[in-house]
């Protein structure tokens, strides 16, 4: 059974960094595309940003683009989402998400964490 665990959430000001960790168990880690997605009180969960199993490949929303970057170290089963020049509008809950091909659509991802809440403070 799959288990993807965040941390590193938190209140920071517009400006600021946090960087988002998320474990994964009970699966070959190195055989997950994983992503974060994110969702607004009110709206819906949208991509932020994957990369591929090897982690060659990454891709990123136009709205954090140049801001975020995603990493993964294979060896401790971990991905990261590194957020520097926070804005209020970043303001969500942070969802770590793995599929075996990860696409941005949020319907079709298999394995969910249960999300990290990130508030920017202007």
């Amino acid at each position: 059974q799959v288990q993807l665990v965040e941390s590193g959430g938190g209140l920071v000001q517009a400006g600021g960094s946090l960087r988002l960790s998320c474990a994964a168990s009970g699966v070959s880690f190195s055989s997950l595309d994983m992503g974060w997605f994110r969702q607004a009180p009110g709206k819906e969960r949208q991509f932020v940003a994957r990369i591929s199993r090897g982690g060659s490949t990454t891709e990123y929303a136009d709205s954090v683009k140049g801001r975020f970057t995603i990493s993964r170290d294979n060896a401790k089963n971990t991905v990261y989402l590194q957020m520097n020049s926070l804005k209020p509008e970043d303001t969500a809950v942070y969802f770590c998400a793995a599929d075996y091909r990860l696409t941005r659509t949020p319907s079709a991802v298999d394995y969910w964490g249960q999300g990290t809440q990130v508030t920017v403070s202007s």
